[in-house]
């Protein structure tokens, strides 16, 4: 009788633990009662099917719960700011900011563990959270170490080097898990290091392929570059989170500018495959197709943002669609599953190009180059937008992105015929913010608010099924807008700027918005809510 016991006792403890891993399924669906990746799901639409809070009755809203994140320390040089966007699973929120994880409940906010991880050094500029695989949690730190901790306890499992401190690279990128594929990215511009995308096995940590940004002699896009010296030192960071098609079986990623950044004189032609959109096989990670968004950049444009993935319509005919507001100014709508252009158009003033090509690639005006006198350029380095993650709804047809229309003198400061480092500088005349809705069939501007007099604070954008479109303002405000017209609809005051891009889950028939806001993490729901979150 005791055996028999103490046998259901050991199933009914498998079970439960079985229960808390993530399910694989939830990555590829629209994110209800979790938010299992980086934008909620595969596509990055960061489009959320919940419609509990609405347009009706979004006026509503108040704050259920803020959890402070205390680093112990500060949180460095840059400050604790949470860029990541928190994971929900099983009702725990899973975030970060560099070298800290935690876990928090996700209907009270009360934490779950902490974990601090020794650094070694590294740029702690910030870090975009965690991926998770059954009962492991992954992130990476500013001494570039890919972390492995168990979720339920945040002890750690393992950690391993992915990329060398020594060499200036630093690591950001929230990990995006694919079946037992645990992607992870780099950044670094200082000492003119390649860039690279690994995929790490969740088990070990091993490498189980890498692809280079830049080709080797001889391989397709070498011809883009002068010589074997400069591709082994050329750039194209991946230190943002990429989508994903899992019919297609093709992983879409961003890749940084060509180093040395502002001087492009030793490096001359195209520089594939920086500033590029690139589609990978997720099996062997090799290369499908790719779209240069700015070849031969020098202007430090990553086109790391997101390549958002939806289905739509063009000239008639259903297409599977990728679509990036690139940093450079160009909003580009291609086919996902050829890499065919089928739209570059500006979404902000631009200066720089003088066109497209038969490609739909921008052909850069050499006159707008950094010189040592000084160039006038739009946009500046930071660009027309950066890594705040846009949105997709499917109901509206609408892109919604964080923009900046900046000026900025870029000079070039090091005019040797091989130049090192970042080679030049920019300093900013003039930036004004602004959220953007882009119509994806025409790249036309359907409606955008403006905020003279600032440069940013927008970040990440969430919209629902709920007829509601979620940002931050410069002014340290939570906004919901009407996602079709751009009226706002209800606002609350935060400690400080929004921080990253909000997230939205449902538990117990109550549905909850989370957003960052610097070292705050702030929940809203209904109040007296309890009946099961309808969705679309």
């Amino acid at each position: 009788m005791k055996r028999s016991f103490l046998l259901l006792s050991v199933l009914c403890a498998g079970a439960a633990l079985r229960a808390q891993e993530l399910d694989p399924a939830k990555l590829s669906q629209p994110p209800t009662d979790t938010w299992p990746t980086y934008n909620g799901d595969y596509s990055g639409r960061r489009f959320s099917p919940l419609n509990q809070i609405n347009a009706s009755n979004v006026r509503n809203l108040s704050l259920a719960w803020s959890y402070k994140a205390d680093t112990g320390a500060g949180g460095g040089p840059f400050g604790a700011q949470i860029k990541a966007t928190p994971l929900e699973v099983n009702g725990v929120l899973y975030f970060t900011v560099p070298d800290h994880a935690w876990a928090v409940d996700a209907r009270t906010g009360k934490e779950l563990w902490h974990f601090k991880w020794e650094s070694s050094g590294g740029i702690h500029i910030g870090n975009r959270g965690v991926g998770i695989y059954e009962n492991k949690l992954f992130f990476e730190t500013p001494d570039d170490h890919l972390i492995s901790l168990d979720k339920n306890t945040g002890k750690m499992r393992w950690s391993v080097e992915i990329a060398d401190v020594k060499q200036q690279y630093f690591a950001t990128p929230a990990p995006i898990v694919i079946g037992n594929h645990v992607l992870v990215g780099v950044g670094g511009d200082s000492l003119d290091v390649p860039g690279y995308l690994e995929s790490r096995d969740p088990e070990t940590g091993k490498v189980q392929w890498r692809w280079d940004s830049e080709p080797k002699p001889g391989q397709p896009g070498s011809e883009t570059w002068p010589n074997k010296e400069s591709m082994a030192h050329g750039g194209g960071m991946t230190w943002m989170p990429g989508t994903y098609d899992p019919q297609l079986k093709l992983i879409y990623w961003g890749t940084g500018n060509p180093n040395p950044v502002h001087a492009g004189q030793g490096r001359k032609g195209d520089n594939l495959w920086t500033c590029s959109i690139v589609a990978l096989n997720v099996d062997t990670g090799k290369l499908v197709w790719a779209f240069q968004s700015s070849p031969h950049d020098t202007h430090d444009w990553d086109a790391v943002q997101t390549p958002v993935l939806f289905d739509g319509v063009i000239d008639g005919k259903p297409r599977k669609l990728l679509a990036q507001a690139s940093r450079n100014g160009y909003f580009f709508l291609l086919d996902r599953v050829t890499g065919k252009n089928l739209l570059s158009v500006p979404y902000n003033t631009i200066n720089w190009s003088k066109g497209v090509d038969s490609r739909g690639e921008p052909i850069p005006d050499a006159s707008k180059e950094p010189k040592p006198d000084g160039t006038l350029v739009t946009p500046a380095s930071d660009g027309a937008t950066n890594w705040p993650p846009p949105s997709f709804d499917p109901e509206t047809g609408l892109f919604y992105v964080s923009t900046a229309q900046s000026y900025s003198v870029f000079y070039l400061t090091d005019t040797d015929d091989r130049p090192e480092g970042y080679g030049g500088r920019d300093s900013g005349v003039w930036s004004e913010a602004a959220l953007k809705a882009i119509d994806y069939q025409t790249g036309k501007i359907r409606w955008e608010h403006v905020y003279p007099g600032h440069t940013g604070g927008i970040l990440g954008i969430l919209t629902t099924a709920g007829n509601l479109l979620f940002a931050g303002d410069p002014s340290h405000n939570l906004i919901a807008f009407d996602p079709a017209s751009g009226k706002i609809l209800w606002h609350a005051a935060l400690e400080a700027r929004v921080s990253n891009g909000p997230m939205t889950y449902e538990l117990d028939g109550r549905q909850y918005l989370v957003v960052g806001a610097g070292d705050h993490l702030d929940a809203f729901t209904l109040p007296g809510q309890s009946q099961s979150a309808a969705t679309k």
